[in-house]
């Protein structure tokens, strides 16, 4: 199955605005001792719109051809755009390289669980908001 020229050009519109919004965050919050805070910022709140976003999109309806826009706009190319782990795995790798080796376990490990928690706290309120009758 090949994608529609539009699915490919909104997804590439969206991880544009996606890193672009990720670059923006990493130049706005400053770099303290070894923790890359920009880049933990911007993986959590990103974890916890994806799991929102989907748990909204999969309870308020069947999969249609605007909503399947909307998910692959947005889920696939904003919020792809604005994670980033590899620059997660890159960071791991510095901390590991300067003798840091607990900060590394300790942000890399924590990274990915925290990541799993807000993705988790976005699926929960994404199903409330569908329950109390909250529009899509």
């Amino acid at each position: 199955m090949r994608p529609s020229p539009l699915l490919v050009g909104v997804v590439t519109l969206g991880g544009a605005l996606g890193t672009l919004s990720r670059y923006a965050v990493t130049q706005a919050v400053p770099a303290t001792h070894q923790i890359p805070w920009a880049t933990l910022m911007v993986n959590l709140s990103g974890a916890f719109l994806l799991g929102l976003l989907l748990e909204r999109l999969a309870r308020t309806g069947p999969e249609t051809p605007a909503r399947r826009l909307a998910r692959l706009g947005l889920g696939t190319g904003l919020l792809g755009g604005f994670t980033t782990y590899s620059a997660l795995a890159l960071e791991v790798h510095d901390l590991v390289g300067t003798g840091h080796l607990g900060l590394a376990l300790g942000y890399g490990i924590g990274s990915v669980c925290a990541g799993l928690v807000s993705c988790a706290a976005g699926v929960v309120l994404g199903a409330r908001g569908v329950r109390s009758g909250a529009a899509p």
